[in-house]
């Protein structure tokens, strides 16, 4: 989302004046310019904090009986699309229970979904794969990331489904993609999808919906999409700043910050921060520039297949009150508040995330509970 990449700015900036700050002083009080020595223990300080920042930061948080992991499927199958992209998807569960397909948002790939393939696979077959130029799907070659181009890619997924409808979940993008396959084509919704599940999502510019909204669309055409073609063209600069800032410590709090409540385990906390980083800055730029033309209001009415609307209540990505009103306008919507939770309650409040997905697909799919 836009908040999280002026986040991924504003941490490679603080690590660069922490580490630069750090070393300018170190070197005046070796030149003599600075006498005292709580100059040379300050600079040791700062430079310290800015290789093991992280450590004290993760340390104070609680573990976790069961903490993410990078696990993958051992059933894979990809599929080369016309632009040159190429998607991974994986398969979770028995071949022959019904199907759930699960799109994540932008920025992480399908790891997210660690607790949703734990909790789900006994009773449904899932379908998670990686948005192209993220995970280990290709980029396209034309460099189209833009939410129609996923929705395209959403139905070619979909084919792998079979004949049986399927409940198509949607995580933050994933859920603005979503959206944008049910304008694009109508014509599989009650034939070839049951249900929708939109999560942590939005129905318009993310920026609309976000916290501090009016500043940040006061920014949007003189610094923020300047600083969004910037990071295209110092992509590599960029990445290893982002990753240079890990050991500070400042993307773990952004992450937690943006992403949960403080309730969060270490291991969730540290799981969702790195698989943020590993992306392009550059790819991560173009799609949000996708997102900043994303609207998708009036389809919301048109909508004719149940859906569930699933959003934490503390979200400051994209707030409770867009999500609400997706509820609002879809006609066969209901509204499930995940609390304590933000924009990860899906990570943060996993059993109760996993429960309303599989009570409200179950529903859909014609399963008894």
């Amino acid at each position: 989302m836009p908040l999280d990449f002026l986040l991924r700015w504003l941490t490679s900036l603080l690590t660069i004046a922490l580490l630069g700050g750090g070393g300018y002083i170190l070197y005046q009080w070796y030149e003599g310019e600075l006498v005292s020595d709580r100059w040379l223990i300050l600079s040791v300080v700062m430079l310290l904090w800015s290789f093991l920042g992280f450590l004290p930061i993760l340390l104070f948080r609680r573990p976790g009986r069961d903490e993410p992991k990078p696990i993958r499927s051992d059933r894979v199958q990809q599929i080369a699309r016309p632009d040159g992209s190429e998607i991974w998807v994986e398969f979770y569960g028995p071949d022959q229970a019904p199907t759930i397909i699960l799109t994540h948002g932008w920025g992480p790939d399908s790891l997210v979904w660690y607790y949703a393939k734990k909790q789900l696979s006994d009773q449904f077959r899932l379908i998670v794969w990686d948005l192209p130029g993220l995970g280990k799907s290709k980029k396209p070659k034309n460099r189209d990331y833009s939410l129609e181009k996923y929705a395209r890619d959403l139905e070619a997924v979909l084919d792998l489904a079979g004949d049986q409808p399927v409940v198509l979940l949607g995580h933050s993008m994933g859920g603005m993609i979503l959206l944008t396959f049910c304008r694009l084509f109508p014509e599989h919704l009650r034939r070839r999808v049951a249900g929708l599940i939109v999560v942590d999502s939005t129905y318009t510019n993310p920026l609309r919906t976000t916290i501090l909204s009016n500043l940040l669309l006061a920014l949007q055409k003189p610094v923020l999409e300047p600083l969004l073609y910037l990071s295209i063209a110092l992509s590599p600069l960029l990445w290893l700043t982002t990753w240079l800032s890990y050991l500070s410590g400042f993307p773990l709090l952004t992450t937690e910050i943006s992403g949960f409540t403080g309730r969060e385990t270490r291991g969730q906390l540290n799981f969702s921060t790195l698989i943020g980083l590993k992306a392009s800055p550059g790819i991560l730029a173009r799609g949000t520039l996708a997102m900043l033309r994303f609207h998708e209001a009036e389809t919301l009415p048109q909508i004719p297949v149940p859906t569930l609307v699933v959003v934490g209540k503390s979200d400051i990505a994209t707030r409770p009150f867009a999500n609400q009103h997706i509820s609002q306008e879809v006609p066969q919507a209901e509204l499930a508040v995940l609390s304590p939770a933000g924009h990860m309650g899906l990570m943060e409040r996993n059993q109760q995330f996993a429960e309303v997905v599989r009570v409200f697909s179950a529903d859909c799919l014609g399963l008894k509970r």
